[in-house]
């Protein structure tokens, strides 16, 4: 049954940040607010973590996790971005922002698009994903925390009535913006959009 931690979303006790932590290094799925929406996170090496995550949200593998990030410092380890796709990361990051981009070596071919080489990144303007990521000392492994074709799932008590025999833990904080991440693909020179989410996509020209 699902542990449930009430975390401040601007001043995330340090207790419980330690706790999800521990949670996760055990091999758990977590729960866990964005700056968008809910979403589900494990670590990144736990392959039964990700199978798990991939049968609550009822997908198969052509389903992408994204790579969760704390900044940009991790970026070069898993994509590829020239110098002018960095500038534009760099000013539009923190962000309800997912990115498609050039996959390095080091991504296991299990997360990466099935017919190219291409991973998916996210860096979120959020305190609680901050806190846990810095103690986490690593990017964790995400999906968007949607059931079949329903709209993401926002409301923590709900969450835990729904999945509490399916999860490890269930954070309850605050949400700013509810909705998708606005998604661009960048692995080309000119970036395209994927997907309209809650943030705005004319910085990258779109």
């Amino acid at each position: 049954m699902a542990q449930y931690f009430v975390i401040h979303a601007e001043n995330p006790q340090a207790r419980l940040i330690k706790h999800t932590v521990e949670i996760l290094r055990d091999g758990g799925v977590i729960a866990y607010p964005t700056d968008s929406s809910y979403a589900f996170g494990c670590m990144l090496g736990n392959k039964e973590a990700q199978n798990r995550i991939r049968q609550i949200r009822q997908v198969d593998d052509k389903q992408l996790f994204t790579l969760v990030c704390s900044n940009l410092s991790e970026l070069a380890t898993y994509a590829k971005v020239d110098n002018a796709q960095f500038r534009l990361l760099k000013a539009n990051t923190p962000g309800a922002y997912s990115f498609i981009l050039n996959a390095t070596k080091e991504v296991p071919k299990r997360l990466q698009h099935p017919k190219r080489s291409a991973v998916g990144i996210r860096v979120p303007n959020h305190q609680v994903v901050q806190a846990i990521l810095d103690e986490l000392g690593e990017p964790m492994l995400s999906m968007t925390l949607q059931i079949g074709e329903e709209e993401p799932m926002n409301i923590a008590w709900e969450i835990r009535d729904k999945l509490e025999h399916q999860l490890d833990l269930v954070i309850d904080s605050e949400i700013h913006h509810i909705g998708f991440t606005t998604l661009i693909d960048l692995t080309e020179q000119t970036p395209q959009l994927i997907r309209q989410g809650v943030a705005d996509a004319s910085p990258f020209g779109l």
